[in-house]
């Protein structure tokens, strides 16, 4: 089935997040929707599957103009979407899932489940999916639950299907599975549209590729685009995709941790008996799909967490135990993973921003008033080192963009006297530009000795910064290993798999 977006244009109040959008997908082709976080992807796939109206556009499937008043209709046409945050209930089996809202019923009424799990059976071996009917979904991978996804999309005849960013919570074995089941369905006829921000993976499946920017088109490309010239179009200007970092010159071990676990408030174990060493002039990335601990670990280094056990020590001095000011103050700078809502202060102005470590010490404060004129100094100095696009440091912070809020919390951060740098998924929703920026401003505080923490789910991020990965799984450490370790060994370790040989522990 051919699908044409026309001239899609959606607003949210002043916001123009699609501006006059055209896509063509032919039948049976994989197309592919670049662009960085927040350029207007996801909205455009919502408008097509009916959950937002267009202020103007229109969508035509096989040449003939359609109307969705919402999902069902979208569905109903041959529309089906598999979303970055699976909408599947995970105390249902899969056949309960897959006939959800579409049920087969007996006489009487009764849901035929019989006939749901043969269906199930049928397209599974169809693609060589191999998910079992009965199973039920919180007992299955990460993997294994998106394949649930595309079945119950193809049980309904979908002849469009829509991938939301799907590898965003899958190991490197995983997504290679899942580009596989993609050609498969592209083979079948299906048409695909690919939406991603990952470069590595658009070159290896798409057939064709349409870039957009701040809600608008930039351009077409080919699969044979280099790296370069993808994210040049991305961002709108040449970048630097490559991290100049020369060979760790690794000193004492400085951040020790020794058996520590975490406990949620219901004494499951989040972080279960970890220890490691970060030494003075190293990065240690600590890598792993999301949910396995490292949230949990991260704040527990950082006095976020009140359940914990074991020792945390920094230049030999606990800090297990500490409130976070006590964390802050014994010299470990922190870049949150959500730095809205943990970071900054949306409502306060950059320089005010850039003070929240320090709202109680000189210079900045003196007998309880803020001394004005050495933070406007003070301000002016960082918003320049760190290049914060703004109209200027009175600013509302949450009038930038993410880029630019990110290297607020970083300025903020390096500009004291560290003794550990604490990074969780420092870039996590940033331009290939911001990104560059935010590698080299790490990579320099490892240069200048400091001990670094980098906290990733992105494996091109752990390979370009790290000189150690430590991968976690469960709560646990699987194995501590090099940092030009091989992309297929990390993803084994993210599955579980203990890695071979030396190296596997700290």
């Amino acid at each position: 089935m051919k699908l044409e977006l026309r001239g899609i244009t959606k607003k949210f109040g002043a916001l123009v997040a699609n501006d006059h959008i055209n896509l063509t997908v032919e039948a049976g082709e994989i197309h592919a929707l670049l662009g960085e976080n927040g350029a207007g992807k996801s909205t455009l796939m919502n408008v097509l599957y009916g959950l937002y109206r267009a202020e103007e556009g229109e969508i035509l499937l096989d040449d003939v103009v359609q109307h969705f008043a919402g999902p069902g209709d979208a569905m109903a046409a041959g529309i089906g979407m598999v979303h970055q945050h699976f909408m599947l209930i995970p105390v249902f089996t899969v056949a309960e899932n897959v006939m959800l809202g579409h049920e087969d019923t007996k006489t009487g009424g009764r849901l035929d489940l019989a006939a749901a799990r043969k269906h199930v059976r049928e397209i599974s071996d169809r693609f060589g999916f191999d998910v079992d009917p009965d199973a039920l979904v919180e007992d299955l991978p990460v993997g294994v639950q998106q394949r649930v996804e595309i079945i119950k999309a193809v049980s309904r005849d979908a002849k469009v299907l829509v991938f939301d960013e799907p590898t965003a919570v899958l190991t490197p074995q995983e997504t290679d599975e899942l580009m596989v089941i993609m050609r498969q369905l592209k083979e079948a006829g299906t048409s695909i549209v690919f939406i991603t921000h990952k470069l590595r993976e658009v070159r290896a499946v798409a057939d064709r590729i349409t870039v957009i920017r701040l809600g608008a088109v930039v351009g077409e490309a080919s699969p044979t685009a280099t790296n370069v010239e993808l994210a040049t179009m991305m961002v709108g200007r040449a970048v630097d995709l490559t991290v100049d970092k020369a060979p760790a010159v690794p000193g004492d071990a400085a951040l020790v941790v020794k058996n520590l676990s975490v406990l949620d408030p219901h004494g499951q174990v989040l972080v279960n008996n970890v220890s490691f060493e970060v030494h003075n002039g190293e990065i240690l990335a600590i890598a792993g799909v999301q949910g396995n601990g490292q949230t949990e670990l991260t704040e527990a280094l950082m006095g976020l967490q009140p359940r914990v056990s074991g020792e945390i020590t920094l230049d030999g001095k606990s800090l297990r135990g500490h409130s976070v000011r006590q964390v802050l103050e014994a010299g470990v700078g922190f870049v949150p993973e959500d730095r809205t809502e943990d970071g900054l202060v949306g409502e306060f102005t950059i320089a005010e921003n850039l003070m929240l470590d320090r709202s109680n010490d000189e210079p900045f404060v003196k007998r309880w008033n803020v001394q004005r004129a050495l933070l406007a100094k003070f301000a002016g100095e960082k918003v320049m080192e760190f290049d914060v696009r703004s109209q200027g440091i009175d600013t509302p912070v949450g009038r930038l963009s993410g880029g630019n809020q990110q290297k607020v919390v970083l300025a903020r951060e390096l500009s004291r006297d560290l003794r550990l740098f604490v990074a969780a998924q420092p870039t996590r929703g940033l331009d290939v530009g911001s990104i560059e920026f935010v590698h080299e401003r790490i990579v320099a505080t490892r240069d200048a000795g400091t001990p670094v923490v980098v906290i990733s789910t992105e494996l091109d991020e752990v390979a370009a910064l790290a000189d150690r990965i430590m991968v976690m799984y469960r709560g646990r450490i699987v194995g501590i290993v090099p940092g030009d370790t091989p992309r297929a060994v990390l993803g084994l370790m993210m599955a579980g798999e203990a890695p071979a040989g030396e190296g596997a522990a700290a």
